[in-house]
């Protein structure tokens, strides 16, 4: 099948065709078009790229909705990977997995050194075969979760109970 995206790939464009050959069609074979093409236009697979058939949705990126929408969800590497790639593709504003920057950078230097789509794909094989290894570890050696989170108080408040123990 055809799987088809906008030239001069980066985060998303990079790691969906990873998992497009590891867990969906391990003959995909990848197109990119400018960024500009109407996708319906298209005969295959659109992804990462606006009217596309999979993109971002839901505060998620386009990686996420297609572990979703093809049942991969139940593996917690690949979630937790999806976690990552989610913020190194869109940064929060507030928080950042330490592993996305690492990512960012060198996808962000893949872009500015390598221009032919199909050799970063090839490069960047390994980097996700890696990162999933590691979302594997990680996964494994995280510490059991001790039961439902206190929710947070805010400042406020907490000084409002401390106060009100005191009385």
């Amino acid at each position: 099948m055809r799987w088809i995206t906008r030239q001069n790939l980066h985060i998303d464009r990079t790691s969906c065709p990873w998992l497009i050959r590891r867990s969906i069609d391990p003959d995909a074979e990848f197109i990119f078009v400018p960024a500009d093409t109407d996708p319906a236009t298209l005969d295959g697979h659109a992804f990462d790229m606006r009217g596309a058939e999979y993109s971002h949705a839901d505060g998620q990126c386009t990686f996420q909705v297609m572990l979703a929408r093809h049942g991969l969800d139940g593996d917690p590497a690949l979630v937790e990977m999806g976690r990552i790639i989610l913020d190194a593709d869109v940064p929060p504003s507030r928080t950042r997995r330490p592993e996305a920057a690492g990512i960012d950078a060198v996808i962000r230097g893949m872009q500015v050194t390598v221009p032919d789509d199909h050799e970063k794909l090839r490069l960047s094989s390994p980097l996700y075969d890696a990162l999933y290894a590691y979302c594997q570890v990680k996964i494994a050696t995280r510490p059991a979760s001790r039961g439902t989170s206190r929710p947070q108080l805010s400042y406020h408040r907490r000084v409002e109970a401390h106060l009100a123990k005191e009385e």
